[in-house]
């Protein structure tokens, strides 16, 4: 027979059991929830730490493919740079050689043209100087001469003097024989030859020194000659002296070139890595301590 009483309390008694068993496992909910949030936290962290990982590779990756480019660029301008410079400098090293050997050969020329205008104005002093000397032997005889002459005239004028004497001598002895005989014609005799023998003093005294006085003027010729003459040759050039041949330019030592060190990638470290185990390992010790404190007899007892 049907009891509704019995019934109610049947229902309060079992809706009274499931809220009671419904109280009892919230806390498992919970921890089954905590465990699930922390698992999937754990992955999520894992995940990121994998990305963070990937992009730290990816930097460190283009850092040395950039410093490898860095360092290429640079060696490729070193050796470009250092080309050039042996190139330039084997090209100055040539130029300013070639410029030495024309400033030596244009030297050079203008000492062979100032030599040979010297030897030239030498050899034109060299001829004056003949010149000069040949006047002087000229003149010296033109004078040599002219003193000749005066003295040979001075001794014709004195021929002709001892001539006249001798005639005035005999006129005047025969005048005294043909007066009369006596004193008066001796003292007229003597005093007449007297006056001849004075004349002919005064003519040997004034003979003698015209010679003398000729004897001087042509030692006067023979020292205005050599006068002339030293004068000549103190006034001729000195022969000129070739100088030494200027030493042709040589080439130097070539300089010695170092090439440039090779530059290498600048060092880039290996980055950090995260690690991605790590956030799975807490989340999973987070969701077994969530677990491990709820009451499974409880519930399922």
């Amino acid at each position: 027979m049907f009891n509704p009483k019995e019934n109610l309390l049947d229902q309060q008694l079992a809706v009274s059991g499931l809220e009671m068993n419904i109280l009892q496992a919230l806390p498992a909910i919970f921890a089954g929830v905590g465990a699930a949030a922390s698992i999937v936290g754990g992955i999520s962290a894992s995940n990121q730490a994998k990305k963070q990982n990937k992009r730290a590779e990816q930097n460190a990756k283009e850092q040395r493919e950039a410093a490898q480019e860095a360092a290429d660029a640079t060696n490729e301008y070193n050796a470009e740079a250092f080309a050039a410079e042996q190139i330039n400098y084997e090209q100055s090293r040539k130029f300013q050689h070639e410029t030495a050997i024309q400033n030596w050969k244009y030297t050079q020329a203008i000492r062979d043209y100032e030599y040979g205008a010297v030897v030239k104005r030498y050899g034109k002093s060299v001829e004056n100087t003949e010149n000069q000397l040949i006047f002087n032997s000229i003149a010296a005889v033109d004078a040599y001469a002219a003193e000749q002459a005066v003295r040979e005239d001075m001794r014709v004028e004195d021929a002709f003097g001892a001539e006249s004497s001798m005639v005035e001598r005999l006129e005047a002895l025969g005048q005294a024989q043909m007066g009369q005989a006596g004193v008066s014609r001796n003292k007229r005799v003597q005093s007449r030859l007297a006056k001849i023998g004075r004349d002919e003093t005064v003519k040997d005294e004034s003979r003698d020194s015209a010679f003398a006085q000729s004897d001087r003027s042509i030692r006067q010729i023979a020292i205005q000659k050599f006068a002339a003459d030293q004068q000549a040759k103190a006034s001729m050039m000195i022969k000129p002296e070739a100088m030494p041949d200027i030493p042709k330019p040589q080439l130097g030592p070539a300089r010695i070139f170092v090439e440039p060190m090779e530059a290498t990638p600048a060092y880039i470290p290996q980055p950090l890595q995260v690690s991605t185990m790590a956030p799975l390992i807490s989340g999973a010790g987070s969701a077994s301590n969530a677990l491990a404190g709820v009451d499974w007899q409880g519930i399922f007892g």
